[in-house]
């Protein structure tokens, strides 16, 4: 049987999606979320949060130590345009963010938030934010909002339905259609669940961007 629509709110808990624009992990989540949300008619809140200041402090490789700096510039970007445009930009830059970024494979930063700013009608000023901080502060309030529902041991996805957060779910690649309902339907299962915390296993594939 195909996957069938709903109407938006229709009976859907609300969802919460934290995510860094950088993290391929989140960027798969989210187009499941996106599908689902096709199907079901999810009301969702697109958050960010930091993998850069999640892992302040902490002693990693070589590599990505030295890429945490710059990678503060597009959640900047994102926070500042929350901030002085309303909380209904944030998907559509993240969109435009994330496909240069993740299915593209750009790593220019500034070019990407520049083209991105672009392609939704925001202010070009607005990507003076990356190198600022200025906007650090409310980066770190919705930071928290979603880890410490979590805990600091994971990264990003963290998805709430209603009052329960998890961080995940870790797809490749993003599933769709009844794929992706019965996906859903599991999450609402482990929510439904007092005392679930964890379900795991070891990714033996990378993100497949379709």
């Amino acid at each position: 049987m195909p996957a069938q629509t709903a109407a938006p709110g229709s009976g859907a808990p609300p969802v919460q999606f934290w995510f860094d624009p950088v993290c391929p992990w989140a960027w798969m989540a989210s187009r499941w979320v996106d599908e689902v949300t096709a199907l079901r008619g999810l009301d969702v809140t697109w958050k960010v949060m930091s993998l850069a200041y999640l892992n302040e402090g902490r002693d990693l490789p070589a590599p990505p130590a030295n890429t945490m700096h710059r990678d503060w510039g597009p959640v900047r970007v994102l926070t500042a345009a929350r901030v002085q445009h309303g909380r209904e930009v944030v998907k559509p830059l993240y969109d435009a963010m994330g496909t240069r970024i993740h299915p593209e494979g750009r790593r220019h930063w500034d070019a990407v938030v520049a083209e991105a700013l672009a392609e939704v009608g925001l202010p070009a000023d607005l990507a003076e934010a990356a190198g600022s901080t200025q906007w650090d502060g409310a980066v770190r309030a919705e930071h928290h909002d979603g880890m410490d529902r979590v805990g600091t041991d994971v990264g990003t996805p963290v998805i709430a339905v209603g009052e329960v957060a998890f961080f995940g779910p870790v797809v490749s690649p993003a599933p769709r259609g009844e794929d992706a309902l019965r996906l859903w339907d599991g999450v609402l299962a482990v929510a439904s669940v007092d005392g679930f915390f964890e379900l795991k296993r070891t990714r033996t594939r990378g993100p497949i961007f379709e």
